[in-house]
């Protein structure tokens, strides 16, 4: 039988991890070993994880999730090692059904899963958006891909010892940095059969933070993987929607000019709403014509942060060939 080892880093995790660690230890297949990666939590997070029969590595300083899963993965012996992050709870299957996957077809070194519809913790409209969009565009290209998000992912031992560690200097996108690695080593495969309960990020401002962290290495990543010949990570947002939303900033200063031009930003903004058809009907489908409304407002400022975040991330880029 296949050896798991089941990877859970944490840090100041107190809130979901006790539901994460339930859902690992309730699966149809329970692990062979279960570690949590403490990076220096201050909040009882390791002694939570004790408490519940699990071993615990306890890293002295915080180093972020890379370095927490790269700990993991150096402590760990199973053949498989299935990557969980300790704000999301696995359906009974899950691991079941990653290990199907992999058992099925040997050339797949990496499968990776969905979230659920249902929040883990459900904290109010901020979260409902974050986590509707992240079931659309993951649920859309579930098949072959040419990334893995390490949410709740299952890659084989040789397939990771293959593409080397994972980049401790990131602490944003190490997963986009990754798949340009991995995807080059093995096929990646995205499968409803890993489902988990997500607990996303509820209040804007910090949501809005992490998207511009985000989008920051985003153009220099893309750079390195079509160095690499890696193929491009699959889309979590509309392209014609990052063009309609980048056209009406750079358009707004039209107004300026003459109030009846402000026209053709606002004209750009209704672009913006209909540019993914699919997203509004399975928003509206889920959640009603009220909150898809809501949705879109939203959305449009995460995609002002996504696109300012993408034009600063490029200058630095450019910067140094100027000097």
């Amino acid at each position: 039988m296949t050896r798991v080892s089941l990877i859970v880093p944490c840090y100041n995790a107190a809130r979901t991890l006790r539901l994460c660690l339930e859902s690992v230890l309730a699966q149809t297949r329970v692990p062979d070993e279960i570690v949590v990666v403490d990076d220096a939590s201050s909040d009882g997070s390791a002694e939570l994880a004790e408490e519940l029969g699990c071993r615990v590595v306890r890293l002295p300083d915080n180093r972020g999730v890379s370095a927490a899963r790269n700990a993991g993965v150096a402590s760990t012996t199973g053949e498989v090692i299935f990557f969980l992050d300790s704000d999301v709870a696995l359906r009974p299957d899950a691991v079941a059904g990653a290990l199907a996957v992999l058992e099925a077809d040997p050339g797949v070194g990496c499968v990776h899963g969905v979230y659920d519809t249902e929040p883990l913790i459900d904290d109010g409209p901020v979260e409902w958006y974050r986590l509707l969009h992240q079931v659309h565009w993951r649920s859309r290209h579930v098949g072959e891909v040419n990334s893995v998000v390490f949410a709740l992912a299952a890659v084989r031992r040789e397939v990771l010892a293959a593409a080397g560690a994972l980049d401790e200097s990131l602490r944003d996108c190490e997963d986009v940095e990754y798949s340009s690695r991995l995807a080059l080593r093995t096929r990646i495969v995205l499968s409803d059969a890993v489902v988990g309960r997500h607990d996303e990020g509820h209040r804007l401002l910090p949501v809005l933070g992490e998207q511009w962290r985000r989008a920051l290495p985003l153009i220099p990543l893309a750079l390195a993987t079509a160095r690499r010949g890696a193929a491009k990570p699959e889309n979590a947002n509309s392209r014609a929607g990052i063009l309609a939303c980048a056209l009406a900033l750079a358009c707004l200063p039209l107004a300026l000019l003459s109030p009846a031009l402000l026209a053709v930003p606002v004209a750009l903004v209704g672009w913006f709403v209909v540019a993914d058809p699919g997203l509004l009907r399975f928003v509206h489908r889920e959640r009603g014509a009220g909150f898809t409304a809501y949705f879109m407002a939203v959305h449009l400022a995460v995609h002002v942060v996504l696109v300012a975040g993408l034009a600063v991330g490029s200058l630095r880029v450019l910067r140094p060939a100027r000097t």
